[in-house]
């Protein structure tokens, strides 16, 4: 199929699911259309034993498209800025301190908490020969919460101003950090970018996270700034939108051609646009012409998103023992959430005070979506001439915590948070 054919088919099925979904199930668009996905895959597999013509040619078209390059390579840039974008920069500098720990120390005690479980539960207890390094590169991919998921449901549960700062701002930040730690143990197995290192340093992984993250940052500032100027000196929405368009597919292109972060240096981009450009750079006009048009940007992109995850299913290979890996995989990424939320919160609690139930709502609100099975989807199948067993566990572990992630907590997370607040206001 040509490149516009698989836009083509995804926009009109994203359409298609968007409108019954909008119609009848009347679930938030990324969990409605995820669902529907799932469901016809799940259709369509049965379909498959009377007819693998059919089967064969929509794992064909899934092979095709390549959500994890889709995303990460393309996609991903235009998400979080439209997600930044938004976010008001002195309510985040407000939370900064909860945030920085949260993305940094948080994302990190949870690798290797999540590590520790599933190499019992991978290895002892279901019979997996899984190296401890490949159940941190696991760790790693399904710790970070995924903002795409995040933000998307954040606007329709009205939490407290406070908690829905600080997780969407952790979230927006920690994708970044959890990319740096998977590519620094990535190169430990010997593919990703530092493929080949074959050890493990400190130093190698500090300068590391320089390079891609403070790297990712810089740049961002730099080509938000050039930006802002340009924004200044016109004043014609047309234009100042194209601007800002390019701003996100010419600085994310330049990011990956300079091996920095551009997940971050679109979130800093679309917070300096979104904050000094909106108030000093804009009119009321171009202000409500660029805020429709990256919400659409966002609808459009997140539809499609959440539409493909629903149907990797059919590209994943799945057994009684891959599924049950992951169904025990549930509790114990919650629980790694859990700690690696409470430790710091706890320590902060003892200089300033939280919302009540603040590490229940991070732990539930914590979703994991489509960046986790983007890079579960990066591990190569071959690798040094053999193939690669782990990746179809880390694969089915990765895809049955991200739909309960989406589908379960996504569902209930704003319902709990109701209970909370009115037990809050009891007390």
């Amino acid at each position: 199929m040509t490149l516009f054919e698989i836009i083509a088919a995804l926009i009109t099925l994203a359409a298609l699911f968007s409108y019954l979904n909008h119609r009848f199930l009347k679930l938030p668009m990324a969990i409605g259309l995820m669902a529907m996905g799932l469901v016809t895959s799940l259709g369509l597999i049965g379909v498959g034993h009377y007819s693998p013509e059919l089967y064969e040619f929509v794992r064909r078209f899934l092979d095709s498209v390549n959500l994890g390059q889709t995303l990460m390579q393309g996609m991903l840039g235009f998400l979080l800025f439209a997600g930044a974008l938004h976010l008001n920069l002195d309510d985040l500098l407000r939370q900064r301190g909860v945030i920085t720990l949260l993305a940094t120390v948080g994302v990190t005690l949870s690798t290797f908490l999540v590590a520790l479980v599933s190499w019992w539960v991978f290895g002892p207890l279901l019979g997996f020969d899984m190296p401890f390094i490949w159940c941190l590169l696991f760790g790693a991919l399904i710790s970070p919460t995924d903002p795409i998921a995040v933000m998307g449901i954040l606007s329709t549960m009205g939490a407290p101003k406070s908690l829905e700062t600080k997780i969407a701002g952790e979230s927006l930040f920690n994708d970044g950090v959890g990319v740096v730690v998977f590519l620094a143990i990535a190169g430990v197995i010997g593919f990703g970018h530092s493929g080949g290192q074959g050890g493990f340093s400190a130093v190698g992984v500090a300068k590391l996270f320089l390079l891609e993250a403070g790297g990712g940052a810089l740049l961002g500032f730099v080509l938000g700034m050039i930006a802002f100027w340009m924004l200044r000196s016109v004043d014609h929405y047309q234009v100042e939108v194209l601007l800002s368009l390019a701003l996100v597919a010419g600085g994310y292109s330049l990011c990956s051609r300079l091996g920095v972060s551009g997940p971050i240096a679109m979130v800093v981009a679309g917070l300096l646009i979104g904050n000094q450009g909106r108030m000093l750079a804009m009119s009321d006009k171009t202000r409500d012409h660029l805020d429709l048009f990256w919400e659409l940007v966002d609808e459009i992109l997140n539809s499609v998103l959440f539409l493909m995850i629903g149907f990797e299913i059919l590209v994943l290979t799945f057994t009684r023992q891959l599924f049950l890996a992951g169904l025990l995989m549930i509790p114990a990424v919650l629980l790694a959430r859990m700690i690696a939320v409470g430790v710091p919160i706890s320590l902060l609690r003892l200089r300033r005070p939280f919302t009540p139930h603040a590490v229940k709502f991070l732990t539930w609100g914590g979703l994991r979506g489509g960046i986790s099975v983007a890079l579960a989807l990066s591990i190569p199948r071959m690798l040094h001439g053999h193939a690669v067993a782990e990746r179809d566990l880390i694969l089915a572990a990765t895809y049955v915590v991200v739909v309960f992630s989406i589908l379960v907590q996504g569902l209930t997370v704003g319902p709990l948070l109701g209970r909370w607040m009115k037990g809050s206001a009891d007390d």
